[in-house]
């Protein structure tokens, strides 16, 4: 472990990067902990209130961000040990945006309902690409050496394929597929080609009634595909997601009781 970490990471130059890895899975962590204490009222927990107004923690993953992102494009050139801390920072403020991401998309806090789901699955995923830029893999499976080997227009061509497999795979409601295939490409390369998801944007364009040629049979079979396959894997991805987070299909608790 101590020479990957010597050799991949400190002399692979990728220490900030490291730490903003760490910095994200730890505060993320930590801030579930402490929601899930408010939640169930535990004493020495409690909510960050300005008078009437409840400070949500994405204010304070704003902040942080700024302070990480900025000082970094300072100190990035001058010291390696400021540059990873400065990197540490921002990754802290990533985590406390990504935690409540559901809230910004949404506009309104649903961080106990079944749609703040969508804030771990972007925890999830900006761990997971951080994670397979840790050891090495590159988006699009570029890298210096695929330029130099094959020349500067078919190693573009190349990048190009994968991006558009890649969209196709996203339209097709294969998120994972499409996120992993970014660094993985015959991920996207099956996912393309595969029938699309019921509800995918893909679905609606080509196989539903709407379509200019619809395809019935297509959406049935991606339905019963849906059913039989996907519908056991949510489930297993929401135990997951509720061992890590908690429930989100719970009643919100008073108002006075809510997380920070």
């Amino acid at each position: 472990m101590d020479d990957w970490f010597h050799d991949r990471v400190v002399d692979g130059h990728q220490l900030p990067l490291f730490c903003f890895f760490v910095a994200l899975i730890v505060a993320f962590v930590f801030t579930r902990i402490n929601v899930r204490l408010i939640r169930a009222r535990v004493r020495w927990f409690g909510n960050v209130n300005v008078g009437e107004m409840h400070i949500h923690h994405v204010v304070f993953g704003v902040i942080l961000m700024l302070l990480g992102g900025v000082a970094g494009l300072i100190l990035a050139g001058v010291s390696t040990a400021w540059y990873s801390f400065t990197a540490a920072v921002f990754g802290v403020g990533a985590a406390l945006v990504l935690d409540e991401f559901a809230l910004i998309l949404h506009l309104r806090d649903v961080y106990w309902q079944e749609e703040g789901r969508t804030s771990v699955d972007a925890v999830f995923v900006a761990i997971a690409g951080t994670g397979l830029l840790l050891l090495g893999l590159r988006p699009l499976a570029w890298s210096e050496a695929n330029g130099a080997v094959a020349g500067a227009w078919p190693a573009a061509a190349f990048l190009v394929v994968n991006l558009v497999f890649a969209v196709v795979t996203l339209l097709k409601g294969k998120i994972w597929s499409g996120l992993l295939g970014l660094f993985v490409p015959p991920f996207v390369y099956v996912g393309a080609v595969r029938l699309a998801r019921p509800g995918s944007p893909w679905a609606r364009w080509f196989y539903s009634e709407v379509a200019r040629r619809p395809k019935p049979r297509r959406m049935a079979r991606a339905v019963r595909r849906e059913e039989r396959w996907r519908r056991p894997v949510i489930r297993a991805k929401i135990a997951v997601q509720e061992f890590v987070s908690g429930r989100h299909d719970l009643p919100s608790p008073p108002r006075r009781m809510q997380r920070s």
